[in-house]
């Protein structure tokens, strides 16, 4: 039996390695483009910045200050933070330089000002909402930034803090969306096809909101990442998961192969009584090669053939003809593509029919919501089991 200290130094040595394996950085999965745009926002933010305040400030000194340079990487380097928006950098910045002024005046001793203005400074965004890094740097400058910040008294405040913020803000707004990036980042949520206020049917099931926020609550940290954003990535890990693990059955496993179809010169009550013949909602129009030009519904023929209310055995009027009411963009895929990726369309987009093509978009087969359902059916049996 080996001693017990020598038991406890080897048991104790994988929590050291995981202890020391925390100081090695974790890796960034944004790309080579956006760090480019990063430092490329930082220098035209900063240098904007700095210009106007040099000459508008030129006679204070500072007229520009450091931690400008740190509010530079969040706004452009990590812009959907909440700790880079709007309010974060000018209310943050805000509470910082009044706290920091005010310690500074009635705190005798720059060691315990400078300590309580970046205290209290933390203590007052975070249920103001603004908690801002770079604010703490804001509340140490204004205890130590010497003589001529003292001197500013509460001037400070307005120029250059709220001056400097305000720039560098306008500058990231102005990038940031140049870039597409939203900015103030704020959730768009996915439209439901129906223009209702339920979620899309893929977020009705599996991982909740009410779940990730109650997830969240009981981790007790201050995460920095926005919940709605956090939300998103657990979503596609999700849709992921159910990718690589369903990825074997693809859209020709579950097509329809014998598809009727139509030309476009196909009067519309031969279309209509093809509907009502066998059973179907759609019909896929192809032209003399066989290659889809287009599809037709029975909401197409109601809406845009004149035969709104017609009974199910009257024909549409016999001149009008498929191409007048057809759908000419038709969303489509291909025989390989899994079918894991295709619940989305039919899901949250509405999709019906989604047509199955080659290459020169010849048609091969038709996937409705039938298709999908059964093919669902058959993966949840297939798993459980």
């Amino acid at each position: 039996m080996l001693p017990v200290s020598v038991v406890k130094t080897s048991a104790s040595l994988p929590a050291a390695r995981r202890w020391l394996r925390g100081f090695w950085p974790a890796p960034m999965h944004a790309s080579p483009l956006e760090h480019l745009y990063a430092g490329l926002g930082a220098f035209l933010g900063l240098l904007f910045s700095a210009w106007v305040s040099l000459h508008a400030l030129g006679d204070l000194n500072p007229w520009f200050i450091a931690p400008m340079g740190a509010s530079a990487v969040l706004l452009f380097a990590v812009p959907a933070s909440p700790l880079a928006q709007p309010w974060s950098i000018m209310g943050g910045n805000l509470v910082a330089a009044l706290v920091g002024v005010s310690c500074a005046r009635f705190i005798p001793d720059p060691l315990l000002a400078a300590s309580f203005a970046a205290a209290i400074a933390i203590a007052l965004m975070l249920p103001l909402r603004c908690l801002h890094p770079p604010s703490g740097a804001v509340a140490l400058t204004a205890v130590l930034g010497g003589p001529a910040v003292l001197r500013e008294g509460y001037h400070f405040v307005l120029s250059p803090v709220l001056l400097n913020s305000a720039l560098l803000l306008a500058v990231a707004l102005a990038f940031n969306n140049l870039l597409r990036r939203r900015y103030p980042h704020v959730h768009a949520p996915s439209p439901s096809p129906y223009g209702t206020i339920d979620p899309p049917p893929s977020e009705r099931g599996g991982i909740s909101r009410g779940d990730l926020t109650a997830a969240i609550r009981r981790h007790a940290q201050l995460l920095d990442i926005d919940e709605d954003d956090l939300f998103a990535v657990v979503r596609d890990a999700q849709w992921h998961a159910a990718l690589r693990q369903q990825a074997r059955l693809q859209a020709a496993d579950i097509m329809s192969r014998d598809v009727l179809r139509v030309g476009p010169d196909t009067p519309v009550a031969a279309a209509r009584q093809m509907l009502d013949v066998h059973h179907i909602k759609a019909l896929p129009v192809v032209d003399g090669d066989d290659c889809l030009v287009g599809i037709v519904s029975l909401h197409d023929m109601l809406v845009r053939g004149g035969c709104a209310g017609a009974p199910a055995g009257d024909p549409a009027p016999t001149a009008i003809c498929v191409a007048d009411v057809m759908t000419r963009q038709v969303l489509t895929t291909h025989r390989t593509r899994p079918v894991a990726e295709l619940v989305q369309l039919f899901a949250d987009f509405g999709v019906h029919h989604l047509p199955v093509v080659d290459n020169t978009r010849h048609v091969l087969g038709m996937i409705t919501q039938s298709d999908m359902i059964a093919a669902l059916d058959r993966l949840h049996r297939q798993t459980s089991t």
